[in-house]
């Protein structure tokens, strides 16, 4: 009996079973055993993105808190900001108020609005420019909220100029400005 086309049999047996875990089946899957959720989430984000940009559209997840928060561009400023259907304009904390440049003084606080806990006292402004994923608005109506707010909220000022704000399972979906 000749080794020759044993050995090579075996040779390749062993080179597949060290590559195989590694290639995809047929199907264009990994097997399920290799299946990363994390790598799967990711893709399935990035998908989501593509298809709103391609609509016309930005969409936001729920983030595990269940809230929706967009960092979106004032001026030339990134800020972070928790999206609040149920506030009347965009407020800005102090922190971030500073950070696009804007200035105050104690002495300009009026009451803006009334929260949970009563009266809302802040600094009226109106926002040159503000854009949120390729969307732009200018001249917004906002307050800086020098005290008492952890996050700049994104207000019906902007979204009102929206042409759609909805949610659909786990994401805020908002359409072009109006």
């Amino acid at each position: 009996m000749r080794k020759g086309p044993i050995i090579l049999l075996v040779g390749t047996a062993a080179v597949v079973g060290w590559i195989a875990p590694g290639l995809e089946a047929g199907n264009g899957r990994r097997p399920a055993a290799s299946v990363n959720p994390v790598e799967v989430a990711s893709r399935e984000v990035r998908q989501d993105r593509r298809d709103a940009w391609l609509a016309g559209e930005t969409v936001l997840p729920r983030e595990p808190d269940g809230h929706f928060y967009a960092d979106a561009m004032v001026g030339n400023a990134r800020t972070h900001f928790l999206v609040d259907t149920g506030a009347s304009i965009v407020a800005l904390t102090g922190a971030d108020a500073q950070a696009i440049g804007l200035e105050w003084d104690d002495s300009d606080l009026v009451g803006v609005g009334r929260g949970a806990s009563g009266p809302v006292y802040g600094v009226p402004v109106r926002l040159e420019r503000l854009e949120l994923g390729g969307f732009e608005a200018r001249d917004v109506e906002a307050a800086i909220i020098p005290e008492g707010l952890d996050v700049s909220l994104l207000g019906q000022s902007f979204l009102s100029k929206l042409s759609g704000v909805r949610i659909e399972d786990d994401r805020l979906v908002i359409g072009p400005v109006s």
